[in-house]
């Protein structure tokens, strides 16, 4: 089992095509997740993308795209464990494993709620599109 598990859900009132867009360019991927190189494992196009995850960590990344109501479920998962100096995974000791656990949370809420606010653009949910 990873020693960084992370899991996340957001609902934003947008179809999951326009959700898609904001993760389907890989020069995007280095804003988001600085420290992490990324090579696409599954792009699901609409419904999301799966990348194996190198770098500062080793594992896997999915964003997992679920249309629901007038809107999408973004999911987000990150399994991995830190990489040693030869880039081997390496499982972190309990505190670091749960300190760098919670800062990843606290990054994929942060992204989540950028994409949230810049493709809403105000929009509440049951709203139709284009009414702000």
């Amino acid at each position: 089992m990873p020693s960084v598990d992370v899991v996340d859900e957001t609902f934003l009132a947008v179809p999951p095509a326009v959700v898609a867009a904001e993760f389907a360019v890989p020069s995007r991927w280095l804003q988001l997740w600085p420290d992490l190189h990324l090579q696409v494992m599954a792009d699901r196009g609409v419904e999301g993308i799966r990348w194996t995850v190198r770098g500062a960590l080793v594992g896997s990344m999915e964003v997992w795209l679920e249309p629901v109501l007038d809107g999408t479920l973004l999911h987000y998962y990150l399994r991995a464990d830190p990489a040693d100096r030869d880039g081997l995974p390496r499982p972190a000791a309990p505190r670091r494993a749960a300190a760098e656990a919670m800062r990843r949370q606290r990054a994929a809420k942060a992204i989540a709620f950028a994409c949230k606010e810049r493709l809403e653009a105000g929009r509440e949910p049951g709203e139709p599109p284009g009414v702000a």
